[in-house]
């Protein structure tokens, strides 16, 4: 049973991170520059590779998308722990693609973001590493 509350838990925190920053994204100005004038140059300006887009509107993209990924990521998790909880008892399987996603995710925040995200995503981390030990080394 405790293992089960690890990886809800760990699974929790990547939702709640995921939905605070599409949040963040569409529906404050927390990640808005400092300087207007970097913001006003972002949407006039269009990346190299199109001229389809602004880089303001690719980066409003690629935090949407990134706050989708940790959604669906903690989500798939959460479903999986309570409705097919035997996947992680019986397998690596799972955990074998979770904790390389954690590790990506905790070094992404490491050297590029906050201490929040970084501390949830260790926080989650370290959640589902003693469950991957307690499910599979005791």
């Amino acid at each position: 049973m405790i293992t089960r509350i690890l990886l809800a838990a760990g699974s929790l925190i990547f939702l709640i991170l995921g939905g605070m920053h599409l949040a963040f994204t569409f529906f404050s100005d927390k990640f808005s520059p400092k300087n207007p004038q970097l913001e006003k140059s972002m949407k006039a300006s269009s990346p190299l590779i199109t001229r389809r887009t602004t880089m303001w509107n690719a980066w409003v993209g690629f935090n949407a998308s990134h706050s989708l990924g940790a959604i669906f990521f903690g989500a798939v998790n959460l479903l999986l722990v309570w409705q097919f909880y035997s996947v992680f008892e019986k397998s690596w399987s799972i955990l074998l693609l979770d904790l390389p996603t954690i590790l990506f995710y905790w070094f992404l925040g490491k050297k590029y973001w906050f201490n929040v995200p970084f501390a949830g995503i260790t926080i989650a981390g370290v959640l589902f590493l003693v469950a991957a030990f307690l499910l599979h080394f005791t």
